[in-house]
């Protein structure tokens, strides 16, 4: 504070200093001044100076503080009423177009949920619809193409979500085998047409976590373990327990993998990698959002890969203890 008042006040400093150099000139210049002490006089003159400023920083600091706390002050600077004026002015200003910003993301926020559940409903008569179609092959290629638009869609309506998790969770005990079972089905076309078998190992763990953001963390992991798994190979999925007790569940593929150097920056929001640019399937969004949701969750995702040989998701469960430090329990 001292400093800023040094500063702001440099000026007036400055044209003292001057003044006393000038002063002292003509001290030793002018002949008339040899009988005065010119010691004396500097001493005077400093020390009423400095009285000055220490009078003229409590002051001012004592109005700024008064400002800060919002009282009402009687005896005020003028330059200091209307620097005043003008932040609040400012803070005003800036204040009403965060509102107006905040008011048109909500709007643009309610416009894409509105968009995405209408768009549900014609997908929903297409899935019935398809069921009549002959041949049975046709039939599972647009079972096929109707997922991968389903997790187009269901990517960008937990990304209109995602901001508001916290309003939009319920944390309790759940079985995270009948939750992987059912989205396996989902993708059950897919992985016909790719000669995919899913290997399932002991999920008996029960954990504490939101069921519906569970599934889609578990969907975006099984859509890519697919995605990119080779043909005529397998999904393995598991859980066990790591040396601190935490749970974890695994889904490996044996497909392409991922290169070293693009790992630590694959949860990255639209970074799709080498594999990525090769490929044009990948949006570079489904890795992005599982993590920022786990990250919500409490949870913690993890990817190991060697190129060529496949890839391992990994989403780590904390203890019932962690949770309740998490939930504030």
């Amino acid at each position: 504070m001292i400093y800023l008042f040094l500063k702001q006040n440099r000026s007036w400093i400055l044209f003292f200093i001057a003044l006393q150099i000038l002063l002292n000139m003509m001290f030793y210049i002018d002949e008339g001044f040899e009988s005065v002490s010119v010691f004396y006089i500097n001493l005077i003159q400093m020390m009423l100076f400095f009285s000055f400023l220490i009078w003229r920083y409590k002051r001012e600091v004592s109005v700024l503080q008064q400002l800060i706390r919002g009282e009402a002050v009687d005896s005020i600077p003028v330059y200091l009423k209307k620097l005043n004026e003008q932040y609040e002015q400012q803070l005003s200003e800036i204040q009403q177009s965060l509102n107006e910003a905040n008011i048109a993301r909500l709007e643009e926020h309610d416009d894409i949920l509105a968009w995405v559940h209408e768009m549900k409903s014609p997908m929903t008569a297409m899935r019935l619809m398809h069921e009549q179609i002959e041949p049975y092959t046709l039939r599972e290629k647009i079972d096929i193409e109707w997922m991968r638009l389903h997790l187009l869609l269901d990517q960008r309506l937990h990304a209109t979500r995602l901001s508001t998790i916290e309003k939009d969770n319920r944390f309790e005990k759940l079985k995270v085998q009948p939750i992987v079972i059912q989205e396996i089905q989902g993708f059950r076309s897919w992985c016909l047409e790719k000669g995919l078998a899913v290997e399932i190992g002991a999920l008996e763990g029960t954990v504490v976590s939101d069921a519906k953001w569970l599934a889609f963390i578990i969907r975006q992991l099984l859509s890519n373990a697919v995605k990119y798994s080779e043909a005529n190979t397998e999904i393995r999925i598991y859980m066990e327990r790591d040396e601190r007790g935490h749970q974890l569940l695994h889904i490996q593929d044996f497909g392409i993998g991922i290169k070293q150097e693009d790992l630590p920056r694959v949860f990255q929001k639209s970074y799709t990698g080498t594999v990525g640019r090769e490929k044009t399937v990948s949006t570079g969004m489904g890795l992005y959002l599982a993590n920022q949701a786990a990250n919500k969750l409490g949870l913690e995702l993890r990817l190991t890969s060697q190129l060529g040989k496949g890839t391992t998701a990994t989403i780590q469960f904390p203890n019932e203890n962690e949770y309740h430090k998490l939930l504030g329990m």
